[in-house]
C-alpha cells in the first residue's frame, strides 16, 4: 500500500496567506485609527504630534513613521495647526490671550518639544536595536535605503525642535506682557477705587 502524498506543503501555503491576510487587515485597522485620530484631535484643538496620536490610536510611533498617508496626514495636521494659530494671533481686532491661555499654550508647547526629544531617543534606539537583528535579512539596496530613510526623519524631527523653541520663548514673552498687563490694570484698579470719595 503506497503512502499518501504529504500535504504539509500546501498547508504551509495557506497558514503564509492566512497570516499575511491577518497581518493585511490589522495594518488597514491601525491606519484607520490613526488618522481618526488626526481628524479628531484637529477638530477638537488638541495640539497634533506623532507621540500624540499614536497614543489616541493604540499604534506605535514607528508605524505612524513607515505609514506615508498615516505620516503625511500628521504632519498636514500639524501645518493646519500652525497656520490656524498665526491666523488667529494676526487677526485685526482679537482680544488679546489671558494669562491662563497662554500658560496652557506654554505648557503644550514644552509637552510637545519633550515628545518630539522622547521620540527621536526611541528612534536612535530602535534603529539601533533593528539594523543589527535585520543587517543578515536585509540585502545591501534596501538597508541603504531604510537607513536614509531614518536619516530624513532624524532630520525631520531635528527640524522642527528649533520652530518649537522659537514657539516657546515666543510664548514666554507673551505671557510675560499679559502678566504686566494684568498687574498695570490691577495697579489702576486700586488707584481708582482710593480716588472715590467715600460716602
Amino acid at each position: 500500500m503506497k503512502p499518501l502524498p504529504s500535504a504539509g506543503g500546501n498547508g504551509r501555503d495557506a497558514r503564509i496567506e492566512r497570516l499575511h491576510a491577518s497581518r493585511t487587515r490589522d495594518s488597514e485597522a491601525k491606519t484607520a485609527r490613526a488618522l481618526e485620530a488626526v481628524s479628531d484631535l484637529l477638530s477638537s484643538g488638541r495640539r497634533i504630534s506623532v507621540a500624540q496620536v499614536a497614543r489616541e490610536a493604540s499604534v506605535s510611533t514607528w508605524f505612524i513613521y513607515n505609514q506615508p498617508k498615516v505620516h503625511d496626514a500628521v504632519r498636514a495636521g500639524m501645518t493646519t495647526q500652525r497656520e490656524q494659530a498665526l491666523r488667529g494671533r494676526s487677526a485685526p481686532g482679537t482680544q488679546p490671550a489671558s494669562p491662563a491661555a497662554l500658560q496652557t499654550e506654554l505648557a503644550l508647547a514644552r509637552e510637545e518639544i519633550k515628545d518630539l526629544k522622547r521620540e527621536r531617543d526611541r528612534l536612535r534606539e530602535r534603529v539601533r536595536l533593528s539594523l543589527g537583528a535585520e543587517i543578515e535579512e536585509v540585502d545591501r539596496n534596501r538597508l541603504v535605503e531604510r537607513v536614509q530613510q531614518l536619516e530624513r526623519e532624524n532630520a525631520d524631527l531635528r527640524s522642527q525642535l528649533p520652530a518649537a523653541r522659537d514657539q516657546l520663548n515666543a510664548l514666554k514673552g507673551r505671557l510675560q506682557e499679559a502678566e504686566d498687563e494684568l498687574v498695570a490694570a490691577r495697579a489702576g484698579l486700586r488707584r481708582a477705587m482710593r480716588s472715590v470719595p467715600p460716602r
